[in-house]
């Protein structure tokens, strides 16, 4: 059997065609290509270009990761201007079923298939198969999920947890609020103003902006010619947390010292809520990229703090996502678990 697998962003869009073995149980990739989004007015024609270069028989079933809300199988792209209905692509590709998933919701059940080397656990704790699964990762947003148990399988469950209120704990990030608030002009601050590629830069900023620490007039240039957008290839966060893993700046090992503490302590929150003995998976690109900072005391220290509920935090697996290409793995496997 053949599936079609695509991971659909604003930027880029990857497609893999994959060969399934009767049993389900093995797969492996037939051909992959990754097109500039961009470049098509829609995902047919893209679709239809890649399967051109592939010489085998047509895909049976289709799944699509795609960065946004999905409801009924029907996704709006406002960054791509693409429309996108699942029964649409079904006939105008003539595949017998296609369907369309939030990218997070792809990240959820690519989890399921990782392998050991795929992951680095900072946390062992106590594993419990009947337990849920939490997926938390911090890209150009923060998303967040779970996974529940269903028989042999499990359903996925996205949130929009990424939005709810940046609770400060100290002093320092008090602060980072209130300027957030001010430099945003709005009382409410998601989480994902912190913890995000975004984040990242917000917090630099603040310090910056604070006189926390000297700016280095190397850092400072590249910042500040992205904040006038007179460069658009340069990446403030990859920057700052490349000077960070360095320990070459100062103001930056303070921001992604922020940064991680914030994240282990939003990981803390969404753990209390679900319980997820199931394993906690930290996704999201940026994760991996820091991965020293992250196997640091700092995250863990943070995550764990969480008063009399301390016991219950320390039971709990967590692993570190080091394969970039989950949320393709998580298309495969859900697109195996659709009926034709």
């Amino acid at each position: 059997m053949l599936l079609l697998v695509g991971d659909i962003g604003g930027t880029k869009t990857i497609l893999r065609l994959v060969s399934v073995e009767e049993n389900n149980q093995s797969f492996e990739t037939v051909s992959e290509s990754t097109y500039v989004s961009k470049d098509f007015p829609d995902l047919v024609p893209m679709v239809q270009k890649f399967l051109t270069t592939v010489d085998h028989k047509k895909p049976t079933k289709a799944c699509f990761a795609i960065a946004g809300p999905v409801v009924d199988n029907n996704s709006n792209l406002t960054n791509l201007n693409w429309t996108l209905n699942s029964h649409r692509l079904e006939q105008e590709l003539e595949i017998k079923k296609v369907s369309l998933i939030n990218d997070f919701a792809a990240n959820s059940y690519g989890v399921l298939g990782l392998k050991k080397s795929d992951l680095y656990t900072l946390q062992t704790g106590e594993y419990s198969a009947s337990s849920p699964i939490a997926i938390i990762g911090a890209g150009t947003g923060l998303g967040q999920g779970f996974l529940i148990p269903q028989g042999k399988n499990y359903q996925s469950f996205p949130s929009e947890g990424g939005h709810t209120e940046f609770a400060p704990r100290n002093l320092l990030e008090t602060n980072l609020l209130r300027y957030l608030q001010s430099k945003l002009d709005q009382e409410h601050i998601s989480v994902e103003r912190v913890v995000s590629g975004q984040g990242i830069i917000n917090i630099y900023q603040y310090l910056r902006d604070s006189n926390f620490a000297p700016e280095s007039s190397e850092i400072s240039h590249k910042i500040r010619s992205w904040e006038q957008k007179k460069d658009k290839n340069i990446d403030p966060a990859a920057i700052i947390s490349q000077a960070a893993l360095h320990k070459s700046d100062p103001l930056c090992q303070k921001t992604m010292e922020m940064f991680v503490e914030a994240y282990g302590a939003e990981t803390g929150n969404l753990a209390l809520k679900l319980l997820p003995y199931g394993g906690i998976y930290i996704a999201g690109g940026i994760a991996a990229k820091i991965l020293s900072l992250m196997k640091e005391e700092r995250f863990l220290s943070v995550f764990q703090d969480k008063g009399r509920m301390r016991p219950l935090l320390n039971k709990m697996p967590i692993h570190i996502v080091l394969n970039p290409q989950v949320g393709l793995i998580g298309s495969i496997l859900h697109a195996l678990q659709l009926e034709e």
